[in-house]
């Protein structure tokens, strides 16, 4: 291996651990001023360096590592969309934001563990497909309780009839 891309990996696994961390730091927060926008921007910074350095690797080594490069778009690009929602603050923003930002963190665990399952106790003993599979399987319903929790699915329910013996104006 080079030294270009040894330097990439080693800036690649910090980037992907301070974005676990504060990813999951974010998630866990009051969704407040303090620290989950604070941690939600140390994630935004941590997940574009994991990008950078997954495009680095890929181009030094294509063949081996093209689909991480993809995961890396993916997750890199769910967290730009999770800031802009809260930026821009769309129709049901809460719900675009708070589901891209956790798709991208499904992403950088999807994304190690597509590369490093094989080598990990317990998941060394799981089918390859599961590295793939069990980090949506398990993020996308924590995430739809998170929203439902939080208030942001929350359904409206139609204003009743008004009763048909009632005139307008009476």
């Amino acid at each position: 291996m080079s030294p270009v891309f040894l330097t990439a990996l080693a800036v690649h696994v910090a980037a992907g651990l301070t974005g676990v961390v504060a990813g999951g730091l974010a998630a866990a927060s009051r969704k407040r001023p303090g620290r989950h926008p604070w941690a939600g921007a140390v994630y935004l910074y941590a997940i574009g360096g994991v990008f950078a350095t997954a495009t680095v690797m890929a181009v030094l080594r294509w063949r081996h590592d093209w689909h991480l490069f993809l995961i890396a778009a993916v997750a890199f690009a769910l967290a730009l969309s999770g800031w802009w929602a809260r930026r821009a603050r769309p129709r049901r923003w809460v719900v675009w934001h708070g589901s891209a930002m956790a798709g991208s963190y499904i992403a950088l665990l999807t994304g190690f563990y597509v590369d490093n399952g094989g080598r990990l106790p317990l998941w060394d003993r799981l089918p390859p497909v599961l590295y793939w599979l069990l980090p949506a399987a398990v993020g996308a319903p924590l995430t739809w309780r998170a929203l439902r929790r939080d208030g942001a699915l929350r359904v409206s329910r139609p204003a009743p009839p008004r009763s048909a013996g009632r005139r307008a104006g009476a």
